[in-house]
Parts: structure tokens; C-alpha cells; sequence
């Protein structure tokens, strides 16, 4: 879950195929996505087609690594775009319980929500009950937290857009806009970042 906490990946191009993960150089490829047509699983390319690189933090890198070593990574075949297409094999790091692709419902209904509710941000339901509709509290909540990190720490909203695969940067501008820093406490961060280096004890020669 740290991994997807901390990407700002849609929730169909999540799968994570190994190939696409570069811990040496600190990038994640986004070059596809797994989505559904006609009621079947394909991969396609991402959102608009925007491929793109995405800084991975090491942070990141290592717990995909104890997720590889957990749960190795397995081989998925599916048609390329549409039912029909040609057959692509990728290796995923996320794939569902017998071996094959997620299904976001699937995910939603036996992974996401239950996490929601033993977290305390849901009810749990009553038996033979449904988990609570919470529409802000789905997976595409992890992209906007996702971004406010980024903001938070001064990133521009050129570079988020890019991360996050938007065709334009006003979009993200206009979406993220309330995240941002207002200007009296990025000055605060500032100063009070130049008085603790000032007050650092020197190094020794």
C-alpha cells in the first residue's frame, strides 16, 4: 500500500509491469494501463496516450522490492486496446488473487474499501451489508495526496502536471490550486529553514 500511496499513477495503470520500474536511475515509466472494453481486461496505452517519467523515490523503489520479494511478480496476457487485439505478455508486479490482471472493482470491493474502514475512514458494514458509497474516498484520492506532497514541498505545477499525466498544466493549476502553500507560509518555511541551518554546529575540518 506505501507504494500506491505515493504514485501518481491512475488506478488502471497501477499494474506496474517490472520492466517499467528503473530503482538504478530513479524513474517509473508509465508507458501503459489495464482497462476495461466490452467488459474485458485489454492494455492500452495511459490516459490521452501521455507516457511519461515519473520520479520513483527510494522510499518507493524498496518497498516494491519487499512487495517483489512477498509476492514475485507475475506474467499476464491480454489483447492490446481492444477483445480482439494482439496478445501482450507483461510481467506485473499487482495482479489479483488467481494470477491474472486486477479488476478495479475487485480491488475496490475486497482490498480498498475493508483498508478504508479498519483505518476508520468508512464504517464497516453490518452484516449482509454493503461498504458505504464514498465517492472522494476512492483510489483517485491517492493522486490528489499525491500532489499535495509535491506542492507541499515547493514543487512547480509545470512538473506535477507531467507527473500526473494532464495534457494541460492549467487543468492541474485550476484542480490543485487550493493545495498550494499560500505565500505567507512558504515564507515562514523559509526563514525558519535558514535559521536552523544557521544554527547548525559547524562540521569539524
Amino acid at each position: 500500500m506505501d507504494v500506491q500511496l505515493v504514485q501518481p499513477a491512475r488506478v488502471d495503470e497501477r499494474h506496474f509491469p517490472v520492466d517499467e520500474v528503473d530503482p538504478l536511475s530513479g524513474v517509473l515509466h508509465v508507458t501503459q494501463q489495464v482497462k476495461i472494453v466490452d467488459r474485458k481486461l485489454v492494455f492500452a496505452p495511459p490516459k490521452n496516450g501521455k507516457l511519461r517519467d515519473v520520479p520513483l523515490p527510494d522510499s518507493v523503489a524498496s518497498a516494491l522490492a519487499e512487495h517483489m520479494t512477498a509476492f514475485p511478480p507475475a506474467e499476464v496476457t491480454l489483447p492490446w486496446m481492444r477483445p480482439d487485439g494482439e496478445p501482450v505478455t507483461r510481467l506485473l508486479y499487482f495482479t489479483g488473487a488467481e494470477g491474472g490482471a486486477v479488476w478495479r472493482n475487485a480491488f475496490n470491493a475486497h482490498a480498498w474499501k475493508p483498508a478504508l474502514a479498519a483505518a476508520g475512514v468508512i464504517p464497516k458494514p453490518g452484516p449482509g451489508e454493503r461498504y458505504k458509497e464514498s465517492r472522494e474516498d476512492g483510489m483517485h484520492a491517492l493522486r490528489h495526496f499525491y500532489a499535495s506532497v509535491l506542492l507541499d514541498s515547493g514543487e512547480s505545477i509545470k512538473a506535477l502536471s507531467a507527473y500526473l499525466g494532464h495534457a494541460d498544466a492549467g487543468f492541474t493549476l485550476r484542480t490543485y490550486t487550493h493545495l498550494m502553500p499560500s505565500s505567507e507560509t512558504r515564507t515562514r518555511k523559509a526563514v525558519d529553514e535558514m535559521y536552523r541551518r544557521a544554527r547548525r554546529p559547524p562540521t569539524a575540518p
